[in-house]
């Protein structure tokens, strides 16, 4: 199993086990699912409720998470468009200079994917919901939540260059 870990903070993103998928090999797009979690030990008594009586509400200390959020403990985080754009410039430029240092034939493929699709994160701006890693280090990669065409399946896009693949 791969595990992807931010370059800048070290903070744990995702891992292969969740369908993935690389697009313009500048990002991973990731397929999430919303999962309900109890809180503390679920012990069955053998007590079931009766059909006339049952409801449809999630059990007591139940909540419904995303998968991948609550997996590797992501933080929701918020931004303008205008404070997304200087987060954005600062992250693309400890990217580049990682790359330089690890890869330098890479930067250049870098620069021009990575300038087109913050164009389009951008032009759909309110589309997209913001966390970063269990850190919530500020300078660290800021994964990106959105929705698939049908308005009911979420997926994560992570930079591609922003991760180092960890062997489990």
């Amino acid at each position: 199993m791969l595990l992807y870990s931010d370059i800048i903070s070290g903070d744990e993103m995702f891992s292969d086990a969740f369908p993935m998928k690389t697009v313009n090999d500048i990002v991973y797009e990731v397929d999430c699912s919303l999962i309900t979690v109890k809180a503390g030990a679920d012990v069955d008594i053998g007590a079931n409720p009766s059909s006339e009586d049952a409801d449809e509400a999630l059990e007591d200390g139940a909540t419904q998470v995303n998968n991948i959020v609550h997996s590797f403990r992501l933080q929701s985080t918020s931004f303008d468009k205008k404070s997304y754009l200087t987060y954005l410039k600062s992250y693309m430029k400890a990217v580049k200079t990682n790359l330089q240092e690890s890869q330098p034939a890479r930067v250049e493929a870098f620069e021009k994917g990575a300038a087109a699709f913050a164009k389009k994160v951008v032009a759909n701006f309110k589309d997209y919901e913001f966390y970063t890693g269990e850190g919530m280090n500020p300078d660290g990669m800021v994964a990106l939540l959105n929705y698939r065409e049908d308005g009911i399946t979420p997926y994560f896009t992570f930079w591609k260059d922003g991760l180092k693949e960890v062997k489990l």
